[in-house]
């Protein structure tokens, strides 16, 4: 798993390339066992040159490094923190992608395909490809401008109104209208409409159709149902929206045996507050925050991955896996890479 070079730097500690080999592959044989790895199973699984008394050597200076600590005195070690930290800081640098990408992003689109609401069934989808909690953010969007105002006719004395905005937030609702408006009527309305409000935020849509039904003679009803639905949209895209699936993932890691830890764990994704205070928000590129960086008691055994994902118009939203910090990063980087992507070109196509 070495990065290919020949020095690590973490911290003011100078980490050969010898010393980085075995921290790597203790932390790849912890990650993939939850058991306490020994000087034994390095030589005999990955460093077949070296003998167990030189790896125990180079594994005691990792200990006194702070990279590794033994939880028994007849056991093992297991990686700390500050280990996960370099071997995460490793992989970003060397840009890895995961080898599965295209199986990944195949799997994402069937799920999200077949769901309604993309946020929703993003999260449910990067939940069940990486057995983590996953969540999904989508930025407060004050200043979402709308894009296009289509009126469908549905049956005599009603219509479908479409809203859609530049950052691909669609709504649409049945609406009541003058039975004498045919197809031709409602789309001259949506066409005048269109070229009158597009470019402005929503609150602007909302006020400038006060005036222009009040002075204009256009329909009233139809005015006052997209004044309605405008607001209702400016209301809800000013709060955080975030979905989050596989809370209960976490009960299947050993970390997460004892009931009070994992109750303590289910709580912080049950509070909004808790749970935004460590998801990067507007912020593009990877986040990785382990252990103590996550900045909450409850979650001090955690690491949470994030990336970001563009919305149109400028917005950034953000995606992310929630674990134990004993996670297989290279995995969940190279996942998030490719359904951050995904979800990019979800969104972009939507604001179209």
């Amino acid at each position: 798993m070495a990065d290919g070079r020949s020095r690590a730097v973490q911290k003011g500690h100078e980490i050969d390339d010898r010393k980085l080999r075995i921290l790597l592959a203790v932390i790849d044989d912890y990650v993939h066992t939850a058991v306490p790895v020994g000087s034994r199973t390095i030589s005999r699984k990955y460093e077949t040159a070296l003998s167990s008394a030189t790896i125990r050597n180079e594994m005691s200076d990792l200990e006194e490094m702070g990279y590794l600590e033994q939880p028994h005195v007849s056991a093992g070690r297991v990686p700390t923190m500050k280990a996960y930290r370099l071997y995460v800081d490793s992989l970003l640098s060397g840009g890895t992608r995961a080898a599965e990408a295209d199986s990944v992003r195949e799997f994402f689109f069937d799920r999200v395909s077949q769901m309604q609401d993309v946020v929703e069934s993003a999260a449910s989808a990067l939940s069940e490809l990486t057995r983590y909690t996953a969540v999904v953010l989508m930025p407060k969007q004050l200043d979402l401008k709308v894009s296009c105002l289509q009126l469908v006719p549905m049956n005599r004395g009603s219509a479908l109104l479409v809203v859609i905005t530049d950052g691909g937030v669609i709504r649409n609702q049945v609406i009541r209208v003058s039975e004498n408006l045919d197809s031709d009527a409602l789309y001259a309305i949506s066409k005048v409409l269109t070229s009158r409000l597009a470019g402005r935020t929503l609150q602007q849509v909302t006020e400038a159709l006060a005036i222009y039904s009040r002075y204009s003679g256009a329909d009233q009803e139809v005015c006052g149902a997209i004044a309605d639905m405008a607001s209702q949209m400016a209301r809800q895209t000013g709060t955080d929206t975030i979905a989050v699936s596989g809370s209960h993932n976490i009960l299947n890691y050993p970390e997460y045996s004892d009931v009070d830890k994992a109750r303590a764990f289910l709580s912080v994704l049950e509070t909004k507050d808790k749970l935004l205070s460590f998801l990067p928000e507007e912020r593009e590129g990877f986040t990785v925050r382990i252990g103590p960086e996550m900045g909450l008691r409850e979650m001090a055994d955690c690491a949470a991955v994030c990336t970001s994902y563009r919305i149109g118009g400028g917005h950034t939203g953000t995606v992310g896996v929630i674990g134990p910090a004993r996670m297989p990063y290279g995995r969940i980087i190279g996942i998030l890479e490719t359904v951050g992507e995904a979800l990019t070109g979800l969104m972009g196509e939507a604001a179209r």
